[in-house]
């Protein structure tokens, strides 16, 4: 292993440590992005990148026949081999994963914001999934309304600028909608559906502190209408 590699895993597994995704309205945001991935799933084998605390994972473990988890963080690693036992769980950089099979569906939920070169990441992806099968990869959108309103108050310098969650989370970026297809497409996919999901007009915290579960919900679907502007935006690809 390099010592990048190193400095890497480190990384991520000092991310794990501290990790927001369990907390406040993510749980709820990430089990909506398991129905999406249900919605478009195919075959009986699934890939999934960066499971972190599993809350996709628990619907994928019931959909799929054979499920592999891969993720960078050891934690996140045994939690995911403890919860989900009949899963493969392999601890790796995805830039290292070599798998000895195909798989039917691919999911990347909240990856390519985070890692090194995503496009190149993209592409040896696209050798992984099996003929007629298909990737799902959803991240944050920068023209979300809570970071349209962040510039006009002056909190952010614009859109894309990584914000305080932003650095919790180790992110190296942020899409909107057409960088988030340009990616698959440079990296030899074809796009065939994109999509957004949560209208978020306030921060996580606001929205911990005030909002009903009913209206979390209710604006999780409200994103869909308006992908432009969501939270989440997603893509799906076939190589």
């Amino acid at each position: 292993m390099t010592g990048s590699n190193q400095a890497e895993l480190q990384r991520l597994e000092s991310i794990a440590e501290d990790s927001w995704y369990t907390q406040g309205p993510m749980p709820t945001s990430l089990r909506y992005l398991a129905g999406i991935v249900r919605q478009h799933r195919r075959g009986e084998r699934c890939l999934e990148l960066g499971p972190a605390e599993g809350l996709v994972t628990e619907e994928l473990a019931r959909g799929f026949a054979e499920l592999t988890l891969v993720d960078g963080s050891p934690t996140f690693c045994r939690q995911l081999s403890d919860r989900f036992p009949s899963a493969t769980v392999v601890n790796t950089l995805f830039e290292d994963y070599e798998p000895e099979q195909r798989f039917d569906t691919v999911v990347l939920g909240h990856v390519l914001e985070h890692v090194l070169d995503p496009v190149a990441l993209l592409d040896r992806v696209r050798r992984w999934v099996a003929p007629g099968g298909v990737a799902l990869a959803a991240v944050p959108n920068a023209h979300s309304i809570h970071r349209q309103a962040a510039v006009i108050m002056g909190l952010l310098p614009t859109e894309d600028t990584l914000n305080e969650a932003d650095h919790h989370h180790g992110h190296r970026r942020v899409y909107d909608l057409a960088g988030l297809a340009r990616d698959f497409v440079t990296a030899g996919w074809r796009v065939t559906t994109t999509g957004g999901y949560w209208l978020k007009p306030v921060s996580n915290a606001q929205t911990a502190e005030h909002w009903t579960q009913e209206m979390l919900d209710a604006f999780m679907e409200l994103g869909e209408r308006y992908p432009d502007s969501a939270a989440e935006i997603y893509v799906v690809a076939e190589p």
